[in-house]
């Protein structure tokens, strides 16, 4: 293998004889003068002499390039040729010599271009595509860190190991992960959280999809590639074990909360900030509102006293302050949508405990209301957070709260680009900027990166980019990535779990494919797999219990129904039963006979 055509400082391309190059391949340039520098295959193709070397839309070979590999030997005409675009890995302040050799590194020659950290002291989050070739020459701790998912079962690790220095997201903090349905993003996230669960770092997942369990062992993985994270993370369903506590609320965070969805409007805004005080409960809260309807419609209620009275009273002299009804009708509105969910059922001091404890807290519940609570949540983190390393800084004392990483799917419908403005999109954008000070991370997944807010996606110094289809999105991912051209082509065309990382941390887009997962999510099974099982099993249960009562006579159903009702364990009709007498025999599992009242059905002996 050889340098040849025009050179550059920061592309060349080598041609080959009789090997073919591997897409993502890292060589070695023996070029003394430039300190032999290594360069990965970008883009490769092979031509022979029944395939003539066109240089029109051809993406690698043009008129230089055919030049050169004649002016080192080759018949372009009549043998093989092997070409590859490589692009130089660093910086080189010449471009490399042209003629120079080109061969394959063993693993220590190129072991700092791959290897950052070693696994105990990272994240091992899958393979670097298009290193096979260094697996033999690696040292034996790198060679059985991981196991890999193909061609549907667990298989061995046949590459290096991608590592992520984590400790590096002091500097640069956040993470993106984008990829469309079905191109191994939510497999992604859940490696990408096992791995942080491991050191442990303390986390908060937001988990609309209900899939972020990780108790169950990924099946096929044998008993030393499994991990028990059954006391590294806790699940909780919003509205029945986690919730608001309503007296914990100021003026600001209830009227982010009425306005999480939806922004207030400045009059509800105001109203909110008159009718509400301090250590306010929601039933005192709701009286308010309820009495300053009726106050605002000019209706006094019968047999008001004691402290109602005196609510009424009250609302009646600050009426005017409030506005109009249809304002405090709408707040009521918002009040009680939040109310019927169950958010004011509980409190956050389970999820402040499990993060206080370096676990994993997952919450659990339908989009809108995880949107809602979501955002009270991570801003209220957040602020302990930030409370206590600003009192650090200040010299002061202060109640400690641990560093912690924020995840969540369909990032986009949190921080969605546009005008409209929600508490989720404020909290987000927030962290995305401050966070770093204060070491509140943030990992956000979605399918579609170009509906994110741009504030957010620019402050994602990792971005994780599985396959994607939507012009538009790829777009974005080359406007914020360092995907070079080749890359961005091949998005579209990504297997399920291969993906780039680029990031600062790793100072270059690398290729990786993710290793599987050490859990499987509950929506693990197929689902048409699930449909078979359970007919097969129904059919078993229903044979079971109708052989076990034969032989069963037309005219006898009030002794046979509720037997075999209680076998079944549901109601069942006498047409029912009869149907399935007839089914059974026309599969010849049992035989039907005249009888005295009818037909009498007995079990086949063959």
């Amino acid at each position: 293998m050889q340098v040849v055509g025009v050179t550059t400082q920061q592309e060349i391309f080598v041609a080959s004889r009789d090997r073919k190059f591997e897409i993502n391949e890292i060589l070695l340039i023996e070029d003394s003068e430039r300190s032999n520098p290594c360069g990965e295959v970008v883009e490769t193709q092979s031509f022979n002499r029944y395939i003539p070397l066109s240089t029109e839309h051809n993406a690698i070979v043009d008129e230089k390039v055919i030049l050169a590999l004649k002016a080192v030997g080759y018949e372009i005409d009549k043998e093989e040729i092997n070409l590859a675009k490589l692009r130089i890995i660093g910086e080189i302040s010449t471009p490399v010599s042209v003629g120079s050799k080109v061969r394959l590194p063993d693993f220590g020659e190129v072991s700092d271009l791959l290897l950052q950290v070693k696994p105990q002291q990272g994240l091992t989050l899958g393979e670097i595509r298009g290193t096979g070739s260094l697996f033999s020459t690696m040292p034996g701790e790198l060679q059985k860190v991981l196991a890999m998912y193909e061609g549907n079962r667990v298989a061995l690790q046949k590459s290096v190991p991608f590592v992520f220095n984590y400790k590096a997201m002091n500097e640069y903090p956040h993470i993106g992960i984008f990829g469309g349905s079905g191109s191994g993003k939510s497999f992604g996230l859940r490696v990408v959280i096992e791995e942080f669960m491991k050191k442990p770092v303390p986390g908060l997942v937001l988990d609309p999809h209900y899939e972020m369990d990780f108790s169950r062992d990924f099946p096929g993985l044998k008993p030393e590639q499994c991990y028990n994270y059954r006391d590294r993370f806790l699940l909780f369903s919003v509205g029945r074990e986690v919730g608001v506590n309503f007296e914990d609320l100021d003026t600001g965070a209830l009227k982010g909360l009425l306005g999480a969805g939806e922004q207030l409007t400045e009059a509800m805004d105001n109203a909110v900030g008159v009718l509400h005080s301090r250590k306010d409960s929601y039933t005192s809260f709701n009286s308010k509102i309820k009495y300053m309807m009726l106050a605002l419609e000019g209706t006094e209620p019968e047999g008001l006293a004691g402290a109602e009275r005196k609510i009424y009273e009250a609302m009646l002299k600050i009426k005017d302050r409030v506005g109009h009804l249809a304002t405090v009708r709408g707040i009521a509105w918002r009040l009680n949508n939040l109310f019927h969910e169950g958010l004011f059922a509980s409190n956050t001091r389970p999820i402040e405990d499990a993060l206080m404890a370096g676990k994993t807290a997952v919450l659990r519940g339908p989009l809108k209301l995880l949107q809602i609570y979501g955002a009270y949540v991570f801003d209220r983190l957040y602020k302990k957070r930030r409370d206590y390393r600003d009192a650090c800084q200040k010299g002061e004392s202060g109640d400690w709260f641990p560093p912690f990483v924020i995840y969540t799917d369909e990032a986009h419908s949190f921080a969605m680009k546009g005008d409209r403005d929600t508490l989720s999109k404020r909290v987000i954008k927030t962290i995305a900027q401050e966070g770093r000070k204060y070491g509140v991370n943030i990992c956000l997944a979605t399918q579609r990166p170009a509906l994110l807010d741009d504030t957010v996606t620019a402050q994602l110094n990792t971005k994780i980019i599985f396959r994607t289809v939507r012009s538009h999105d790829i777009d974005v991912i080359k406007e914020e990535t360092d995907l070079g051209p080749e890359e961005s082509r091949r998005l579209p065309y990504l297997n399920s779990g291969n993906a780039f990382i680029s990031s600062a941390i790793t100072g270059r887009a690398i290729p990786i494919r993710f290793r599987c997962a050490s859990t499987v999510s509950p929506h693990g099974i197929n689902p048409f797999d699930e449909l078979a099982e359970y007919f097969s099993d129904h059919e078993q249960t229903l044979w079971s219990a109708v052989r076990e009562l034969l032989p069963i006579e037309e005219g006898g159903e009030h002794i046979f129904l509720p037997l075999l009702e209680k076998k079944l364990g549901k109601n069942i009709t006498a047409q029912e039963m009869f149907a399935l007498m007839e089914k059974y025999v026309a599969e010849g599992k049992i035989l039907k006979e005249k009888a005295l009242f009818g037909n009498k059905y007995l079990l086949y002996n063959k």
